[in-house]
């Protein structure tokens, strides 16, 4: 095992009708920017909900922040952000507007001149404005982590950011938000916190028993819960275990000690970027190749995910490893997630040059869990997701 710290300061605040407590969590004397995405909260209550529970506050509300936290829209929300002094920020959706929120926190309080340089020189952020989330779309885990992904729609852009600052201070879980959620969005819930458990664990054995035997329980009842999730999402049992499986996949505790690899992420935010793909679909499209393409350093690995998650029992290692790749894809094809690019776009050619191109022109240095992938095998691994 590794070597590692863990500290993580968000407080949870999990069950039915839990929303309306949340006036004790903020300072009575806060100014709030509440922050939300296309809608959807004021037709399926949360946003009378939330309403409510800031009867006495000082608020404004910014609406519209995309699915992929655009950056054009939050420097209108900043302006908001230093016109008002505002000095409180409210997160009311999923992963997008917690992490354009993110994205906020840090920007209010930033010294340099343009906020664009927090995501593309990967500045870290030690202090944000404090801030607050009422989850209402399990999938991402930006409730309970300090990273955000950010998109600029002009140069077809998605950089991360994080830091210690950018951990909110609560986060209000209530599973009933699920039942409101169409299939689209359960299916990418699913599908994205799987995969997060698949960066921070499909890597080479560490002899880290406890982290592994975490990530393998999160991926089995991803597994159980799916098609119940899909079938009946007001299936209370079933949206707990859905909502608390996808902020465990990325709250930090399953990657302390292990390895990460995260070069699924890297490659798939190119597709997002470029192609307006949903970040989940875009994962399932680049993991089973990557998985193929380093079959022989994460061979061990995959035969352990294919022994104990899939219960594959029969076969070399190399052959458990190979049928664990299938039957990933499998689990996402039973989700109706596609997981080929030329089954979301007929423009697809000459992808995999752009994307390496890319991170030449970034200098990054290698990709994965040994840093040794360079531009030219995420070509190779992009060509294969075709």
């Amino acid at each position: 095992m590794l070597n590692f710290e863990f500290k993580n300061p968000t407080k949870i605040i999990f069950g039915k009708g839990q929303i309306k407590n949340l006036s004790n969590e903020i300072p009575k004397d806060a100014k709030i920017l509440m922050l939300y995405g296309g809608g959807s909260i004021k037709k399926n209550g949360i946003y009378e909900q939330v309403i409510n529970a800031l009867e006495g506050f000082q608020f404004i509300e910014f609406a519209g922040i995309p699915a992929n936290p655009e950056y054009e829209v939050l420097l209108k929300a900043l302006k908001i952000i230093k016109d008002e002094n505002i000095t409180y920020l409210l997160a009311v959706g999923g992963g997008s507007v917690i992490d354009g929120t993110k994205f906020l926190s840090s920007a209010a309080l930033f010294s340099g001149e343009n906020p664009w340089d927090i995501l593309v020189n990967n500045i870290k952020t030690e202090k944000g404005m404090p801030f607050g989330t009422v989850l209402t779309i399990p999938a991402t885990g930006s409730e309970m982590n300090s990273g955000a992904v950010i998109t600029r729609a002009e140069t077809q852009e998605k950089f991360g950011m994080g830091g210690p600052g950018l951990f909110p201070q609560f986060s209000i879980l209530d599973p009933e938000v699920i039942k409101s959620l169409p299939q689209r969005q359960l299916a990418n819930g699913i599908t994205d916190a799987f995969t997060h458990v698949l960066e921070q664990y499909m890597t080479y054995p560490a002899q880290a028993y406890l982290q592994d035997r975490f990530s393998e329980s999160i991926m089995q009842t991803l597994i159980e819960i799916a098609p119940r999730i899909l079938k009946n999402p007001a299936d209370y049992e079933a949206a707990s275990n859905f909502m608390w499986s996808c902020t465990m996949a990325l709250n930090g505790l399953i990657q302390k000690g292990v390895p990460t690899d995260w070069a699924v992420h890297a490659i798939g935010h190119e597709l997002t970027a470029l192609f307006g793909i949903d970040h989940a679909r875009t994962l399932a499209i680049i993991a089973p190749s990557h998985y193929r393409y380093n079959l022989e350093s994460k061979k061990d690995k995959l035969a352990q995910y294919g022994k104990r998650v899939w219960g594959i029992n029969e076969g070399s290692t190399e052959e458990i490893a190979k049928l664990a790749i299938s039957k990933t894809e499998e689990f996402f094809h039973s989700m109706e997630i596609k997981t080929t690019l030329s089954e979301y776009t007929t423009d697809y050619k000459g992808t995999a040059q752009k994307i390496s191109s890319r991170f030449t022109d970034r200098g990054w240095a290698g990709l994965g869990e040994n840093k040794n992938l360079k531009p030219s095998d995420v070509e190779k691994i992009v060509e294969m997701s075709y």
